[in-house]
């Protein structure tokens, strides 16, 4: 006597239902969003936009507003986004959200992902000569083991 296993058809994926991006208007964050919004699309997931509006120590010295100026990025970032998903809209639909704070880069993502329950980070590869002696975003995303990470070059 056989045993038949029943197998019952599951819709949908097993694949990430929450996708935080990180952006900050370099081309390698352009990049890492561009990824993360096919991906977002082929599994169906939220697709979660983050910039972190750096805090610069002593900006207010170099005579123009450190804020106004995040803001500004901010402001554009966002239109960049509802210009991409315009140019697409009945062709593909993605779900998607922005969210800006002030503070670092790393703590905003990693807070942005705890809180909506993230299944993956995807980021673009830093662009400073520096990041490679002291370790970038990514590298610490990683080394936190919390999600799985992409790193977009």
């Amino acid at each position: 006597m056989t045993e038949q296993h029943s197998h019952q058809f599951e819709r949908g994926t097993d694949g990430p239902k929450v996708i935080v991006v990180g952006v900050d208007g370099s081309d390698s964050s352009l990049r890492a969003a561009a990824y993360a919004g096919g991906l977002a699309r082929r599994q169906g997931a939220l697709l979660a936009v983050v910039y972190v509006q750096p805090v610069l120590a002593g900006g207010a010295a170099l005579g123009a507003s450190v804020a106004e100026t995040t803001d500004e990025i901010a402001e554009e970032l966002v239109a960049q986004i509802r210009e991409a998903t315009e140019r697409v809209k009945g062709i593909f639909d993605i779900r998607w959200e922005f969210h800006t704070f002030r503070g670092d880069p790393y703590s905003g993502l990693v807070q942005t992902a705890d809180e909506l329950k993230a299944d993956a980070v995807v980021v673009g590869a830093s662009e400073q000569a520096g990041h490679r002696f002291v370790g970038s975003v990514a590298v610490r995303l990683v080394k936190s083991g919390r999600w799985p990470v992409t790193v977009v070059p």
